[in-house]
């Protein structure tokens, strides 16, 4: 027994044109569907939105290690020389993540004399406390680098894979300079 027919009337409509309709109407309902989806921006922009926060966060770390740099340069002037490159790092790290910090070079050497135990920012610039001692100054910045760098290595985890990128770099960089931090004495 066969399921089609051989025998067509006049208005029949051919096998074709069936298939082709369906095949257009299933098209034009996925379509629909398709552009449903495309339309809704609320995810796109929630990932957008989280990822801007991460970028402005790790961008903050990287400002604030940048004012350590700063003031450590400004409290001891006998360091600048070999701060300077790793601060430069800090900048390009921070301009990165999109970052555009307020000071844009160090302090003039000298222009921060150290007083007491520890010397802070210069006066009328609220900022991170320097220990007098330069040994003790440089300590303090290596451990500033480090916990910069687990901060950017933690927030691995929820950033999308370019930002990921980014921010494992920066991590990797900022380990080698609490690395090289230690080293200088």
């Amino acid at each position: 027994m066969s399921l089609t027919t051989t025998t067509r009337g006049p208005g029949d409509p051919r096998r074709r044109r069936v298939l082709a309709g369906g095949a257009a109407a299933l098209l034009a309902g996925g379509g629909a569907v398709l552009t449903g989806c495309s339309d809704d921006p609320g995810p796109r922009d929630g990932r957008a939105s989280a990822e801007a926060r991460l970028r402005a966060r790790a961008g903050r770390g990287s400002t604030a290690l940048l004012e350590r740099y700063d003031a450590t340069i400004g409290a001891h002037a006998g360091l600048a020389e070999r701060l300077r490159p790793l601060r430069a790092e800090v900048a390009r790290h921070a301009a990165a993540l999109g970052v555009r910090p307020a000071s844009a070079s160090p302090s003039a050497p000298g222009s921060a004399a150290p007083s007491g135990p520890s010397a802070s920012a210069p006066a009328g610039k609220s900022g991170p406390t320097v220990p007098r001692d330069e040994k003790a100054a440089l300590a303090a910045l290596a451990d500033a680098e480090r916990r910069t760098a687990d901060t950017h290595t933690a927030a691995l985890a929820s950033a999308p894979p370019e930002l990921a990128r980014l921010l494992a770099s920066v991590a990797a960089s900022g380990a080698a300079h609490a690395y090289l931090l230690g080293g200088v004495a």
